[in-house]
Order: C-alpha cells, then structure tokens, then sequence
C-alpha cells in the first residue's frame, strides 16, 4: 500500500504552535496571488488516496472546527484514528472515524485486504510513526512564509538517516513553497 503524507509547515518547520494553534496558517502569504503551475492543491491530493490514517491530536483538532457536514473536507474516504489511550472518537465524529490501536504494519494490511491501495497519513506524530517504521513513500510540504518560532515540528529525532530523493518544488506567486520527496524505505542504519 502507497502511504504518502500532505503537510504545511512553517518556513522555521513547525506544523502547529506548542498549544496546537494553527491560526498562522490562514495568515500567511499571499494566497490571492494563486499558487501556480505544479502546485497540488488538498483537494487534487485527496483525489490520490482511498483512505487516511491520522493521529489522535489532528483527530481533536478536526473536531474542534465542528464542521456542517456540507464542510467536510474529506468525502466519503474511509478515516482511520491512531490512538492509544482514546477508544471512542468526539460525538461530531463519530460516524466519520474508526479508532485504532496496534501495530502499523498490521493496519496496512487490514486496509490492503479491505480493497484499499493509497492511503493519506496526517499528523505529526503519525507521519514521523510511519517515517520511523519505513512506510511512508512520499511526502508533500508546503511551507507557509512565516516563521513561529517555536511549536511541535514537523519532524523530529529519527533512529536512522532517512534518504529523500525525487524532489521537487514549486514556488508559487502566493509565496507558499511546495516540496515533494519520495522517501527511501531502506531501513538499514546509515
């Protein structure tokens, strides 16, 4: 199963604030300005996968917006909750998201053997899970033109070197850039 990862970091690689804030997003750039030719929007990318595997964190994030269901960002594409200590997700999200608990790889295969082939894996603990157990394939940031100064980041220790290779990037007139690497799975110690 393809595992793949879309993100927005800032320039300084934070994905949230140190309380989980996001509001930096919506505040920096210029989106009026467009993003330009390669760009891939979320919606585009949402298009690529069958299903979405996200931590617990990004879980209670999406439930505090409490979206009207014409809002909802992710169709009708099955969502998968990593959790190890909440079996139950919020009421506003109850039909929309199966809690798990276990291994990954056994998660793969369960979603492999229920007819699914690409899956979206969002959060920041959950892609650094999947980058650690070698599989997560590919990864895309957009890094937003502002600098938080402290916050959770993207990325953090890692037991081994991680190769990314295939990059590519677009700078966009809205001054988000967005990078794109396939991830080399060699789990062996660099």
């Amino acid at each position: 199963m393809k595992c793949s990862a879309y993100i927005a970091a800032s320039a300084d690689g934070f994905i949230a604030r140190a309380d989980g804030g996001i509001d930096w997003l919506e505040a920096a750039g210029k989106p009026e300005a467009g993003m330009g030719e390669g760009y891939v929007d979320f919606e585009t990318y949402l298009g690529t996968v069958d299903c979405m595997i996200m931590g617990r964190r990004t879980m209670e994030k999406i439930s505090s917006f409490d979206l009207p269901p014409e809002a909802w960002p992710y169709g009708h594409i099955k969502i998968v909750v990593l959790s190890n200590t909440v079996a139950t997700p919020p009421d506003n999200l109850m039909n929309k998201v199966e809690m798990y608990s276990g291994d990954l790889h056994a998660l793969l295969g369960k979603l492999e053997a229920e007819g699914h082939q690409s899956a979206y894996v969002d959060g920041g603990s959950t892609i650094q899970a999947f980058i650690t157990a070698g599989l997560l394939d590919e990864i895309v940031i957009t890094q937003m033109p502002v600098l938080i100064g402290e916050g959770k980041p993207l990325f953090g220790k890692t037991l081994r070197d991680v190769k990314l290779t295939d990059s590519r990037a677009v700078v966009c007139p809205s001054d988000y850039i967005q990078i794109r690497y396939r991830i080399e799975n060699n789990t062996s110690s660099s």
